[in-house]
C-alpha cells in the first residue's frame, strides 16, 4: 500500500489530494518599511529645482562616434579648403601688408614727431619769448627764457640721439643677421606697423565663403515637408505640427544626415515622404539626385513613420569612374557577393548572385551593357562557371567571350535565332539532368536539394551563367509561335534554374509588353535600371510601383553614365554608381578566364572550337578581316557576300565603306582560297563564301590544337 507523504502548509499536514479549501496566508507585513516621498508633489516648493530636466546632455552631433568622426572629417576638409583659399592669395596679402605697413610707418613718424621735437616744452618757450619781446629789459624773464630754451634743446638732442641709435642698431643687427632671422625681424616690424596703418573697415585677409550648397536645419526640414503637404498648416501664430528629429541634422561625410519621425495624427507615413522626394528637394534648394531617403525598418529600430534622409552637398554620382576591383583579381568565387559599385556616400555595394536572376534595362549609351558585363566578368574568374551568352545586337561588346563561352550567339539573324533556340533546348536538358542527379544524392551530400560548392567540383556541375543582351532583338525577329516558345523556355530556366546553379542575366532597353513580356520580367529577382525617359519606363524595369517608393531611374540625367537604381527586394533599393570595366579590360579577363579553364579542364563547347580565340591566346597573328568573317559566320557554314558585308558593318562600323571587290581582295591577301565563288542558300545561288575556305587560311597548328 502506497503511503502519501503530506506537505507542510502553515505548520499543518496537507495531503496531496484534498477537498478542504485552505485559507490563503495573509501577506507578510514588513516592519519599518521606508516611505519614499515624491519630489514632484504640488506642495513641494523645491519641485521645480529638483526635477531632472528631460533633455539630452550632449548635442546631436556628439551623441555617436559616427557623428563625431563625420563632423571631425568635415571640419578637416573645411580647414584644408580655407588653407588652399588663403594660400592662393598670399601675393595679394603681401602687397596689402606692405601698403598697410607703409601707412603705419607714416603714422608712427607723424605721431613721434612731437616727442622728438620736444613740443611738450615748446609752448612754455614760445610764451616766454612773447613776454620777453614785450619786456626786453626784464632780466629775470630773460634768464628763465634762456634756461627753458636750453632744456628744450637738450631734450631734442637726447631724443633724436636715442632714436638714431635705435635705428642704427636695428639696421646693423638686421644686416648682420641670417636671412631667416631678417625675415622674422621684418615681419615683427611689419605686423605692428600694418596694424597701425589699417583703416576703418580695412582687413588683411579676404572673407571666404565655403562651397556648402546645403545648410540643413530642423526648421528648414519642417518647412520643406510642410510645403510638400506632409505636415499640416498651422493657424495664426501656431506653426503647426513638427517632425521629431531622432538624430541630426548633422554633417555626415559630404552631406547632411537626419533621422526623423513624422507627427502622429497627420495620417502620413514614410512611404509618403519617399514619394515626395522631388518636391522636398526643390524646397531644400537641391537636385532630387542629392536627396537619399529611405524608411527605417523595425530591424533598425524604426517604424512606418520613421525616415532616414541624407542630402549631399553636390551631385554624388559625378566625377571619374571607379575601376572594378575584378581587374586586379586572379580568381574569384561566384558563391561570394560580386563587387558592383558604390552608393552616394562612397560605400561599397556588392551583389550576391547565387540563387538569383538579374535584369538590366535603360536607354542606349548609358552604361547598361558595361554594367551587365560586371556580373559576367566575375564569372570569368571562376573556372567552375560555364557561360552561355547571346547578344541580340551582334556588336563588339560581347565578342571577347568567344574565348570562354560554352555557347556564344551573336546577332538576331535567322541563323542566330536558330542557334539561340538550340542553346535554350540544351540548357533545359542540362537543367533536367541536374535535377535528376540532385534528387538521387543523399541528404548528407545535398541537404537542401540544391547545388553546393562541393557538388560542383565532385560531380562536375559548374555554375551556369545564362547571359542575354538586347533581348528584345530576338523577340522582334521571331514569329509569334517561336516567340512564345522561347519566352516559355526562358521562364522555365529563370524560375527553376537557380536551384540547379543557373544564373540568368538578361538585359533590354525599355522592356514593354511587346519587347519583354511581363511574365518573364516578374520572375527576375534583382533589377538594375540606368536612365529612362519617365517613371513608367522605370517601373517596367524595376517593378510596378517602385518609382512611388523612391526607386525612380527617370531622375538620372545624361551625365550619369554607369549609374542606375538597383532593386534587391520588395522594399530594398539603392542608387549605385557601377564600377567601370572597359572593353580592353574585359577582353583581358576573358583570356585570363580561358587560361583558368584550361588548367581546370573546364574549357568546353564553342570556346574549344574557336580558332580566333585560340590565336589570341597563342599570340598568333591572323588578319583582322579573316578573324571578323569567322566570327560573324560562326552559326552558318556558308553566307552570301551581301549578308557578310552587312554583318561585318554591324560588328565594326569601319566596314561600312567596303564592297564585294575589296572584301575579296582583303581575304585573298589573308590567304583565303575560294573553292567556289557562288554559294546556294535557301535556293538562292549568289556570290558568297564557305566557312571551310576561311578556316583553311588559319595556321595549321591552331586547327590541330582545336
Amino acid at each position: 500500500m502506497t503511503q502519501t507523504v503530506p506537505e507542510q502548509v502553515n505548520g499543518h499536514a496537507k495531503p496531496k489530494v484534498s477537498l478542504i479549501k485552505w485559507e490563503p496566508e495573509p501577506p507578510a507585513v514588513v516592519e519599518d518599511a521606508p516611505t519614499v516621498e515624491a519630489v514632484d508633489r504640488p506642495d513641494n516648493p523645491l519641485a521645480d529645482w529638483l526635477t531632472v530636466p528631460d533633455a539630452p546632455i550632449l548635442p546631436a552631433w556628439a551623441r555617436s562616434w559616427k557623428s563625431l568622426t563625420a563632423n571631425a572629417a568635415a571640419f578637416g576638409r573645411l580647414c584644408v579648403w580655407h588653407a588652399r583659399y588663403h594660400a592662393l592669395r598670399v601675393p595679394k596679402y603681401a602687397v596689402r601688408m606692405a601698403w598697410m605697413a607703409t601707412k603705419g610707418l607714416w603714422r608712427a613718424v607723424r605721431g613721434l614727431w612731437p616727442t622728438l621735437a620736444a613740443q611738450d616744452q615748446s609752448a612754455a618757450v614760445k610764451a616766454l619769448r612773447a613776454q620777453l619781446k614785450a619786456k626786453p629789459d626784464d632780466v629775470d624773464l630773460a634768464v628763465r627764457y634762456a634756461m627753458l630754451h636750453r632744456e628744450r634743446t637738450v631734450a631734442r638732442r637726447w631724443r633724436w640721439g636715442a632714436a638714431a641709435i635705435a635705428v642704427a642698431g636695428a639696421a646693423i643687427g638686421w644686416s648682420l643677421a641670417p636671412l631667416p632671422l631678417q625675415a622674422a625681424m621684418a615681419a615683427a616690424a611689419a605686423v605692428p606697423l600694418a596694424y597701425l596703418g589699417r583703416g576703418e573697415g580695412a582687413q588683411l585677409l579676404d572673407n571666404p565663403t565655403p562651397p556648402l550648397r546645403v545648410d540643413m536645419t530642423a526648421q528648414q526640414l519642417n518647412d520643406a515637408l510642410r510645403a510638400a503637404g506632409l505636415l499640416k498648416q498651422g493657424k495664426g501664430d501656431d506653426e503647426g505640427p513638427r517632425v521629431t528629429c531622432v538624430m541630426g541634422p548633422v554633417r555626415d561625410g559630404r552631406g547632411w544626415s537626419v533621422i526623423f519621425d513624422l507627427p502622429k495624427g497627420g495620417g502620413k507615413t514614410a512611404a509618403d515622404v519617399l514619394a515626395k522626394r522631388t518636391t522636398i528637394a526643390a524646397e531644400l534648394g537641391v537636385d532630387e539626385i542629392q536627396v537619399i531617403a529611405q524608411r527605417v525598418r523595425a530591424a533598425g529600430g524604426g517604424h512606418a513613420g520613421r525616415v532616414s534622409m541624407w542630402v549631399a552637398d553636390d551631385d554624388p554620382y559625378l566625377g571619374e569612374p571607379v575601376k572594378s576591383p575584378l581587374e586586379k583579381l586572379e580568381t574569384f568565387s561566384v558563391w561570394e557577393p560580386i563587387p558592383f559599385g558604390q552608393d552616394a556616400r562612397g560605400q561599397r555595394i556588392t551583389v550576391p548572385v547565387m540563387w538569383q536572376s538579374l535584369f538590366f534595362g535603360g536607354l542606349p549609351r548609358r552604361g547598361k551593357t558595361f554594367t551587365q558585363r560586371l556580373m559576367t566578368a566575375a564569372g570569368l574568374l571562376d573556372p567552375f562557371v560555364r557561360h552561355y551568352v547571346a547578344d541580340g545586337k551582334g556588336g563588339a561588346d560581347w565578342m571577347p567571350m568567344k574565348a570562354v563561352a560554352h555557347r556564344l550567339v551573336m546577332g538576331a539573324e535567322d541563323d542566330a535565332v536558330e542557334a539561340l533556340k538550340a542553346m535554350l533546348k540544351e540548357l533545359l536538358a542540362e537543367m533536367e539532368r541536374r535535377f535528376v542527379l540532385l534528387r538521387g544524392l543523399p541528404v548528407s551530400v545535398c541537404p537542401e536539394g540544391k547545388l553546393t560548392p562541393g557538388i560542383v567540383e565532385k560531380y562536375n556541375l559548374p555554375v551556369i551563367f545564362v547571359t542575354i543582351d538586347e533581348l528584345q532583338e530576338y523577340f522582334t525577329a521571331m514569329d509569334r509561335e517561336d516567340r512564345e516558345q522561347v519566352i516559355n523556355d526562358l521562364c522555365r530556366i529563370a524560375r527553376r534554374g537557380p536551384a540547379a546553379g543557373f544564373i540568368c542575366n538578361f538585359a533590354s532597353q525599355r522592356p514593354d509588353a511587346e519587347s519583354v513580356p511581363t511574365k518573364l520580367r516578374e520572375i527576375i529577382t534583382l533589377r538594375y535600371c540606368t536612365q529612362v525617359v519617365d517613371q513608367t519606363s522605370s517601373d517596367m524595369v524595376l517593378g510596378k510601383g517602385k518609382a512611388a517608393q523612391g526607386a525612380d531611374a527617370s531622375v538620372l540625367s545624361e551625365e550619369h553614365k554607369g549609374t542606375g537604381v538597383l532593386v534587391t527586394g520588395p522594399a530594398s533599393f539603392v542608387t549605385v554608381r557601377a564600377d567601370f570595366l572597359d572593353g580592353p579590360a574585359f577582353a583581358e579577363l576573358c583570356q585570363r578566364g580561358r587560361t583558368l579553364r584550361q588548367k581546370a579542364g573546364q574549357l568546353t563547347g564553342d570556346a574549344v572550337a574557336d580558332v580566333t580565340a585560340a590565336a589570341d591566346q597563342a599570340d598568333v597573328s591572323i588578319a583582322p578581316v579573316l578573324s571578323d568573317c569567322l566570327t560573324v559566320m560562326r552559326h552558318t557554314a556558308r553566307m552570301h557576300t551581301v549578308d557578310l558585308l552587312q554583318r561585318l558593318e554591324n560588328l565594326d562600323p569601319d566596314y561600312g565603306d567596303w564592297d564585294a571587290e575589296r572584301l575579296a581582295r582583303e581575304l585573298e591577301s589573308a590567304g583565303v582560297k575560294r573553292t567556289t565563288k557562288q554559294v546556294n542558300i535557301g535556293g538562292k545561288n549568289l556570290a558568297g563564301y564557305r566557312r571551310e575556305d576561311l578556316e583553311a587560311a588559319v595556321p595549321p597548328e591552331l586547327l590541330n590544337a582545336r
